[in-house]
């Protein structure tokens, strides 16, 4: 039976967490103002990786209903445990990490988008996996899709190089399951975020060029997002400031 220090332990948790959460909407909002924008086109998307279960439900109860994971393997345990905490709230969960084929069909079955499609392989084997998931009842929608531009080509960060990401993102807007929805990039280390929020805006806008339904700009985390706001972002990733440290176990 749950004793009166883990029931205070999950209120402090839930106070941690409240506070943390105004204060990166009040970030957000301040970002906005000086960008001349609507906060309302900016979403926060919570990325709860290494953080668990219960910590996504408390941030349920706080009305955030979209998280983010970048490992399926840790995905698909937290998915299930925050289904039996939090039956009726609906989250929509999110594959912000590096993608292996093999580990589509899986994440087909759990993710309403992926924001890191970086290979016209991996396009081919979400088709299949999101037509999979449906035929076998685990979704009834498309799955939704970044393109991930990399800004330094660094192959170990991921992303497709700018010159490639219409190329790529014509693949998948003409995949049957899956559903274009914008482009997603993570800021190079050692460069100035400014710079490369530039760069990504102005890629982003190539892209909708081509396709106009493409307008979702993932960019910027817990450090950098007011700069990523300032260059157009409607989807900011953040774990840090919202969540906390991460463990030191953590990669």
């Amino acid at each position: 039976m749950t004793g009166p220090p883990a029931e205070q332990a999950v209120g402090d948790r839930r106070g941690e967490l409240a506070a943390a959460l105004a204060r990166v909407r009040e970030r957000i909002v301040a970002a906005c103002g000086a960008a001349g924008r609507d906060p309302a086109g900016v979403r926060l998307l919570p990325v709860t990786k290494t953080f668990p279960a219960r910590d996504v439900a408390l941030l349920i109860d706080l009305s955030v209903l979209d998280a983010a994971e970048a490992r399926d393997s840790e995905a698909v345990a937290k998915v299930a445990e925050v289904s039996v905490l939090r039956p009726a709230a609906g989250v929509r969960w999110h594959m912000v990490g590096r993608l292996q084929r093999n580990k589509t069909r899986s994440v087909a079955r759990w993710a309403v988008q992926v924001q890191s499609v970086d290979s016209p392989r991996l396009v081919e084997a979400l088709d299949r996996a999101t037509r999979v998931a449906c035929d076998a009842g685990h979704r009834s929608t498309a799955l939704g899709v970044l393109v991930q531009a990399s800004l330094d080509g660094d192959p170990m960060r991921g992303g497709c190089p700018l010159p490639e990401l219409v190329a790529l993102a014509d693949r998948v807007a003409v995949a049957s399951s899956l559903r274009l929805q914008g482009v997603m990039t993570i800021a190079p280390l050692g460069r100035e975020p400014e710079a490369a929020f530039a760069q990504l805006s102005e890629a982003a806008a190539r892209l909708r060029s081509a396709h106009p339904d493409a307008v979702e700009l993932s960019a910027g985390m817990s450090g950098d997002f007011e700069q990523a706001i300032a260059y157009g972002s409607t989807c900011v990733r953040v774990g840090t400031a919202l969540l906390g440290d991460r463990p030191l176990t953590s990669s």
